[in-house]
């Protein structure tokens, strides 16, 4: 897939029931719809959705969750589509979301990562990231650690990709 065949732009409310098909195939314990609405409704929340545009009613191709909190970007949820994965959707998304937290202010980014997940850790090194601390025994499903890692926006972002100052409203 090309990548000029993907738009990213905020979520809406008709984007609910693919995010929700998403998300259930894509962890073993799912976010609700309860939990994805309020962050619609979450002053400090940003949720951006993946379309494909080449395909009939432009379907949700994946999305992600972020929050911006003072200077920092804390990345909450991200998944893409199963017939769609390792077509670097995600690094769209990602990046995206990463110059939109910048252009507000932010600075640095947090996530937290399984550590089963050997692919998103992958994704998240590649960008730069770094592993901060561990949380043992964080999920309750299994019992499994969680890996908290960082990152600094200004390295994240390769020369050239950083936002254009925003414009003087006057």
């Amino acid at each position: 897939m090309e990548n000029d065949n993907i738009r990213i732009s905020e979520c809406e409310e008709g984007d609910m029931r693919e995010i929700m098909a998403i998300e259930r195939d894509s962890f073993p314990s799912p976010w609700s719809e309860n939990i994805f609405r309020g962050e619609m409704t979450n002053p400090m929340s940003r949720m951006l959705v993946g379309r494909v545009d080449r395909l009939p009613g432009k379907p949700v191709a994946g999305y992600v969750v972020y929050w911006r909190v003072a200077d920092e970007m804390h990345l909450h949820n991200i998944a893409v589509r199963k017939d769609l994965r390792r077509k670097h959707l995600a690094s769209l998304l990602l990046r995206e979301a990463f110059r939109a937290s910048q252009s507000e202010g932010a600075r640095s980014v947090t996530l937290e990562v399984r550590r089963s997940n050997l692919s998103a850790q992958s994704l998240y090194e590649k960008f730069g990231f770094s592993v901060k601390g561990v949380r043992p025994r964080y999920y309750s499903d299994t019992g499994e650690d969680v890996l908290i890692f960082w990152g600094d926006l200004n390295r994240i972002l390769p020369e050239g990709e950083h936002p254009p100052e925003p414009a003087n409203k006057e």
